[in-house]
């Protein structure tokens, strides 16, 4: 008999050897069921995507409504939709007054890609900077930005005049000149393993790309959205990017980015070459109208300040020997244990026990939580239960 797993393996293209291949006949909240009917608490939130739960009512309803109304009409920019403008409307509202234009794309590598080309076209530098062990995306650009060599050896030769510095450390700020046409930074470093920087970096940061011309770009495609106790992380910071990118967690489980900025940056796509930037299904209709309604459920229920109050329910319970430590802030957190092997024997069995968590790129010896905000305290709980027991079985 030819089963669903069956053809998974052999025409769906695999980016692993050892996929976990669970059959998810559906989900909802903060559970996914498997076609025997197994529920599996998510932690990861499909990666920080599902920021208010798998199928929340609010973006089901938004879709149905709009893929009755109109679905794709023409490339991005060209005609007044709708769901475009609201969305538009209501991200600039929550956000610094000179973050005033958004360009809607399909996913946060493509943001990270027109990031990229904005900060090139506007300042007319050639010269690009990251940080080591970041994570910007896996097409040609955003891969030069990554700052781990392992995963780009293998597609090499990439986007010349990419250097990369050492996140946090003040001290290589200096690498930024006047050739520099922007630097891309992830205010919370995600596949690193949660790892963070003291506001006065970020603000030295600013000073000195105000100092030599460079474009500051924020990458909050994680940890936007209420994902770390406030709307957006540089909330937290008191620094305003030139450039923001965002994803994952906005679109409510539809695929949708956007690079953000102000009008004056944005503008250099129009002309010069016409059409600088262009996507075809960026900021289609159904996503537009799913992130919208993502938006409103989040501000509506104080889903970001609840983030933090539900953090330190997770810290409180997660007491372990084998935890070094729990780093990160709202619910964006890694999970230090003593070593790699004791990771993965950790999260094979959770997921026997029916939850699903994660472990990181460049981070193999920690564990990732990052679970959708509308995590109950009674699900945060019977978690918190599921990890030890699996932590205490993977030691013995």
């Amino acid at each position: 008999m030819v089963t669903q797993r069956s053809l998974f393996l052999r025409h769906l293209a695999q980016t692993s050897d050892a996929p976990l291949a669970l059959e998810i006949e559906k989900a909802s909240g903060v559970y996914m069921y498997t076609k025997e009917g197994k529920a599996i608490l998510d932690l990861i939130s499909g990666i920080a995507v599902s920021n208010i739960g798998h199928c929340h009512p609010a973006v089901v309803k938004a879709i149905q409504h709009q893929s009755e109304t109109f679905m794709h009409l023409m490339v991005y920019g060209e005609l007044i939709q709708s769901p475009q403008v609201l969305l538009a409307e209501a991200m600039v509202k929550t956000l610094p007054a000179q973050l005033d234009s958004v360009y809607f794309v399909n996913s946060g590598s493509e943001a990270v890609e027109g990031a990229l080309k904005l900060a090139k076209r506007f300042t007319g530098r050639p010269h690009l900077i990251s940080c080591v062990n970041a994570y910007h995306g896996s097409s040609h650009g955003s891969l030069s930005m990554m700052g781990n060599e392992f995963f780009k050896q293998a597609f090499r030769p990439l986007l010349p005049g990419v250097s990369h510095i050492r996140f946090g450390k003040a001290e290589d700020l200096s690498y930024i000149t006047e050739q520099t046409a922007a630097i891309i930074i992830e205010p919370i470093q995600g596949e690193a393993g949660i790892m963070m920087a003291d506001a006065s970096y970020f603000k030295a940061l600013y000073q000195r790309c105000k100092e030599t011309g460079c474009l500051l770009i924020f990458d909050e495609i994680q940890t936007g959205f209420g994902r770390t106790g406030t709307f957006w992380f540089l909330e937290q910071l008191g620094v305003t990017p030139d450039i923001l990118v965002c994803a994952k967690g906005m679109g409510g489980g539809m695929p949708i980015g956007a690079f953000i900025s102000r009008t004056e940056i944005m503008r250099t796509l129009t002309h010069d070459p016409f059409l600088g930037h262009i996507t075809t299904f960026g900021g289609h209709p159904v996503s537009c109208a799913a992130s919208l309604a993502t938006l409103q459920t989040i501000l509506a229920e104080g889903l970001p300040q609840k983030a933090s109050a539900k953090a330190k329910l997770f810290r409180s319970k997660l007491i372990h020997p084998s935890i070094i430590e729990i780093r990160g802030t709202g619910l964006m957190m890694a999970i230090e244990l003593e070593d790699a092997v004791l990771v993965q024997s950790t999260i094979a069995k959770a997921l026997e026990k029916g939850l699903l968590t994660d472990w990181f790129l460049f981070k193999d010896t920690a564990l990732r939580l990052v679970p959708p905000l509308t995590i109950t305290e009674d699900e945060i709980e019977k978690a918190c239960t599921i990890l030890l027991e699996s932590l205490n079985e993977a030691r013995s």
